[in-house]
């Protein structure tokens, strides 16, 4: 993949992310798209508290079918089970080979353990993709201590 399709599929994960707002907080308005084959297949952004990760509302669409599958997330996947499953659990779980993350999350109960959860059952994983405009977009709504 070019570093012109990356950015191209990260600006549109994002994109996606702006339409979680308002309803999603106090959680970030994160979005995600899935890719095969160089198009876009599947994309979603962060429900209201309880429901779907934005993760989680694309692996919902998939149906199963993730072959060549990659996903592009504004923020770092959950690895912790709050009011919703783990999305980097889920992710490895549903066969995902390959993800890229535009920013970690500086959550204290995350903070690169999605990242770790991926990459330990053999994940492929591309941090740091429009890093800057997704800390001017994501950063007023993250929570960097506890």
């Amino acid at each position: 993949m070019t570093p012109e399709q990356k950015l191209q599929f990260m600006t549109a994960a994002m994109n996606e992310g702006q339409r979680a707002l308002p309803a999603c907080r106090p959680n970030p308005p994160v979005g995600c798209v899935a890719v095969r084959e160089g198009q876009i297949i599947a994309s979603g952004f962060t429900l209201p508290p309880g429901q779907h990760h934005a993760e989680a509302s694309v692996l919902a669409q998939l149906a199963g079918d993730v072959s060549g599958v990659s996903l592009f997330v504004t923020l770092e996947p959950c690895s912790f089970v709050g009011r919703t499953p783990s999305c980097a659990h889920t992710i490895v779980e549903q066969g995902i080979e390959h993800v890229y993350v535009g920013l970690i999350d500086p959550h204290s109960r995350n903070q690169g353990r999605g990242i770790a959860v991926l990459e330990e059952a053999g994940v492929k994983v591309e941090t740091g993709i429009l890093k800057a405009k997704l800390n001017t977009v994501l950063g007023p709504y993250l929570i960097t201590n506890e």
